[in-house]
């Protein structure tokens, strides 16, 4: 008999995941009232990693910080706006900049001395393995 974990919360995380891309899919419309810069990041897995994708154009290598703790996973950086030149007019001006913070729980506990990141042409690549589940001890108790 496979026994399979219950994890009751499990849905409404990933009912709290489509309720907050739907609130970033509406401020990234490009309504006047929003000026938040938030990347879009894919997170994927195969037998032994887990892979993270991120679109960060705009962003420079030393503006970013990555952390994992207690198995989730930290991305920061700032988009820094470029310095307004007097004398020029602006018919649109539609880029977002600032600073953003994404966090993630990742599925499964990964190797946190195993972790690569690279970051090229606005693109953050990440892969990070998986650990080994550890085998869970099972004493078989006695009824008296």
């Amino acid at each position: 008999m496979t026994l399979i974990k219950f994890e009751p919360l499990k849905e409404l995380e990933t009912l709290h995941d489509r309720i907050q891309r739907y609130f970033e899919d509406f401020a990234n419309f490009g309504f006047p009232f929003t000026d938040n810069f938030n990347p879009r990041i894919d997170i994927s897995e195969d037998d032994n990693n887990i892979n993270v994708v991120a679109e960060i154009p705009g962003v420079k290598k030393e503006d970013l910080k990555i952390t994992l703790q207690d198995n989730i996973l930290t991305i920061e950086g700032e988009k820094k706006k470029e310095e307004e030149k007097k004398g020029r007019n602006y018919y649109r001006s539609e880029r977002v900049f600032g600073s953003f913070k994404r966090s993630f729980t990742l599925p499964t506990e990964v190797d946190a001395d195993n972790i690569e990141a690279k970051f090229e042409d606005g693109t953050l690549r990440i892969n990070m393995k998986k650990l080994n589940p550890k085998p869970k001890n099972e004493k078989v108790i006695e009824l008296k």
